[in-house]
């Protein structure tokens, strides 16, 4: 890091326990990374030994999944949190993935060289930062010329569920309120070309798309809101809602847990988020 101002470093207000995290360990490179999977492949092909980084890589499914195209290769995860660090590091050995490694490291002060990766990757990690455009700058300070720096954030605002009962929908307000007062972006996605631009980066080097997630099976909608679910009735969204008095009380945070409950048994229940995706090579 060329800067010797100190970051900014904010905190994940859900923490990292499993039980807060499990919508995390749904992520893959197939579910998550479609956007970036062609790019990847070529970029393989012409590097087969290709070196690639994931910053903020939680419980590492996605580190894994994507190490599996380049088994020549190798993927360094990382994340500020050892615990989660830690929980990346395990996934990799349940699942018989040998060509990553994991480190704690903040992506402000990324602890490598100039130009060392053929492939930089953060999925969402920006929306949680106050200083979003500093990450972007360190990740491209880090890739080589001609690699890759792959982005993919949500668009908060951008939630769509079926049935839209009042508990879902004051659900959504608290997740923005929260994000907002811990000081991140509820409209990441589509502010990443701007991100890009102002780290520098010319709009012809830059590839956008939009993609979604969607849960509508019984075990995806209980991966989502059973997370949702447990960060309302305790913990550090819970605590960041009462504390700074957004707008609820415990008994109604209780009362939205009750309601994350009841849809992930609503048959026709369904929950969509859009999120932006971007490709930049760097020049």
């Amino acid at each position: 890091m060329t800067s010797s101002q100190q970051p900014t470093q904010n905190k994940y207000i859900p923490g990292h326990k499993p039980t807060h995290i499990q919508n995390h360990t749904w992520r893959t490179a197939e579910n998550s990374c479609a956007y970036l999977l062609p790019t990847l492949q070529q970029k393989v092909q012409e590097t087969p030994n290709l070196k690639a980084l994931d910053c903020g890589c939680g419980p590492g499914t996605i580190s894994a999944s994507l190490a599996s195209y380049f088994p020549q290769g190798h993927i360094i995860a990382t994340d500020l949190s050892p615990d989660v660090v830690t929980q990346a590091s395990t996934h990799a050995k349940n699942v018989g993935i040998n060509n990553m490694s994991t480190q704690v490291a903040s992506i402000f002060e990324l602890p490598f060289g100039d130009n060392e990766f053929d492939l930089v990757h953060a999925q969402q990690i920006l929306c949680h930062l106050s200083e979003p455009l500093r990450a972007v700058k360190e990740m491209l300070r880090v890739c080589k010329p001609g690699g890759i720096v792959a982005l993919r954030e949500c668009d908060m605002r951008m939630w769509c569920l079926y049935p839209e009962t009042e508990g879902m929908k004051d659900l959504h307000k608290a997740i923005m309120k929260t994000f907002e007062t811990s000081g991140g972006s509820v409209d990441m996605g589509p502010r990443l070309v701007n991100l890009a631009l102002q780290a520098g980066v010319k709009r012809d080097d830059v590839k956008a798309s939009m993609g979604t997630w969607c849960y509508s099976t019984r075990d995806e909608r209980q991966v989502w809101m059973s997370t949702f679910a447990y960060r309302l009735r305790e913990g550090g969204m819970r605590k960041e809602i009462l504390e700074k008095k957004l707008g609820w009380t415990a008994e109604q945070l209780d009362a939205m847990a009750d309601d994350c409950e009841k849809f992930i048994e609503a048959e026709d229940g369904c929950f969509g988020v859009m999120h932006g995706e971007l490709i930049i090579t760097k020049a």
